[in-house]
């Protein structure tokens, strides 16, 4: 397990490094005029080791997808007793927000511009909130009633349509200059407004194997 755990980090850690200088090189040059080969050159390993690693070229950007992908749904599934699905969603996006995750959208003007300056970039971004969409219906899917498979995917496309307006709102923010503290504050009242629109339709969804709230 000690060795697996070592493998799991060296892993990790050569992911970080390879999305850092890839990163670095795609915003000071442009992400259509690098290639994978030169990503490999500057990082010091052979070009397969990269697409391993990264078998799109647009995730060594997005090399945290995952986590903008699984962290809402893990956070709804595994809610306390007596939450409601929108109730943790509000929760999940006000404690990353305080901890500064850069999935929100919020932080680095370099890489917002890179990405928007890319149209590779700008679509693989849409596609993975698409994904992150999709991963969030299918996981309350699972947890609903039969015959409730309609609410719980609309559900899904509502919540993550806020996370999404979020994200986008954030992007904006930041290339016009708002940074920091006032940054943070915006977006947290841009949140809970957000959050507050879906509340007479969604404050008692609480779909659970076996336990649901009453209507």
């Amino acid at each position: 397990m000690e060795k697996q755990g070592l493998r799991e980090r060296k892993k990790q850690q050569t992911r970080e490094e390879l999305a850092n200088v890839a990163t670095e090189m795609f915003a000071e040059r442009g992400f259509e005029n690098v290639t994978i080969a030169e990503v490999a050159q500057a990082a010091g390993v052979a070009k397969m080791t990269v697409t391993n690693h990264f078998p799109l070229k647009e995730d060594l950007v997005f090399d945290r997808a995952e986590h903008l992908i699984r962290e809402l749904p893990n956070t709804l599934v595994s809610r306390p007793e007596g939450e409601t699905v929108l109730a943790a969603a509000r929760r999940d996006y006000a404690e990353r927000l305080a901890a500064a995750d850069p999935t929100l959208g919020h932080l680095g003007v370099r890489f917002a511009r890179m990405v928007m300056d890319s149209p590779a970039l700008t679509a693989r971004e849409r596609q993975i909130h698409v994904e992150a969409e999709q991963v969030l219906a299918d996981e309350l899917v699972a947890l609903a009633e039969p015959g409730e498979e309609l609410t719980a995917r609309v559900v899904a496309a509502q919540i993550s349509g806020v996370y999404r307006i979020l994200y986008f709102t954030a992007r904006k923010l930041l290339l016009d200059g708002l940074q920091g503290l006032e940054m943070v504050e915006t977006l947290g009242a841009a949140a809970q407004r957000a959050f507050a629109l879906l509340e007479t339709d969604l404050s008692g969804f609480d779909p659970r194997p076996r336990l649901r709230s009453t209507p």
